[in-house]
């Protein structure tokens, strides 16, 4: 797949002739510099802030039971699906060695200190990010077009593998009115899809998205809906006239 340095928001021409570098989603008016801009609500469940990092265990035994804690958190992470499975394999594998390394180190010797140097911060953070999954580009399709009405991202989607999933979506029967799904593309990509009355978002990440990323993308859709109402509606072509919540993905 080629790789286009692209920061903006595109829409496919329904011309071939149409260039298509020169075709731009409604650029965002700048705030006027004496404007203060007020505190907005979080659209979306954030994150639980850090906790405080806590003193250094003074034992192996404190060191194990911090272990056992962090272990905790994480499944509770995954379970509230804020992390995908790879964080949590590599995050909870991580504690796991450190704490059968220490557990083994006691054993040996009980009065020695080596159990500190294992019991040392740090990697987690890493791998948390490392494997979090990473939003390639977004594409929105109207209901029953095969053109797109908006694209954007890093990289340039995979339009005929785009075509089949839209394809088999407008070929169901029993089509629901809304809904959400994710799917397994292979070679480490997964698709998003969030359904809605008017219109489909697909969203492809590199890496399998946790579910909270996906119901981040069912949420945005559903504001790009409730937003362009009465455009929709109407069915106007007209960029101008449409917001696009699906930009924060790629922004």
């Amino acid at each position: 797949m080629r790789v286009l340095n692209v920061n903006n928001d595109q829409r496919l021409p329904s011309d071939p002739s149409e260039d298509i570098g020169s075709l731009r989603s409604p650029i965002r008016p700048g705030s006027p510099p004496s404007a203060r801009p007020e505190a907005e609500e979080p659209i979306f469940d954030e994150e639980t802030p850090p906790a405080p990092a806590p003193s250094s265990p003074t034992s192996p035994e404190a060191a194990l039971e911090d272990l056992r804690r962090k272990m905790e958190r994480v499944a509770s992470e995954f379970a509230a699906g804020r992390l995908n499975r790879a964080q949590f394999n590599a995050m909870y594998g991580r504690y796991s060695e450190q704490r059968t390394i220490i557990e083994r180190l006691i054993q040996r010797n009980p009065h020695n200190d080596a159990w500190r140097n294992v019991a040392a911060p740090g990697h987690t953070t890493f791998l948390r990010q490392h494997f979090e999954a990473k939003p390639l580009y977004y594409i929105i399709y109207q209901h029953n077009r095969t053109t797109p009405l908006m694209m954007g991202g890093q990289q340039q989607p995979n339009m005929a593998q785009m075509g089949d999933v839209l394809k088999a979506l407008w070929g169901m029967t029993n089509r629901p009115k809304v809904g959400l799904a994710r799917k397994d593309m292979g070679n480490g990509q997964w698709l998003v899809l969030a359904l809605g009355e008017y219109a489909v978002t697909l969203v492809m990440f590199m890496l399998e998205p946790s579910p909270m990323q996906a119901n981040k993308v069912r949420d945005l859709h559903a504001d790009f809906e409730r937003a362009n109402r009465m455009a929709l509606e109407r069915g106007t072509k007209s960029l101008d006239r449409l917001v696009f919540p699906q930009r924060a993905l790629v922004e």
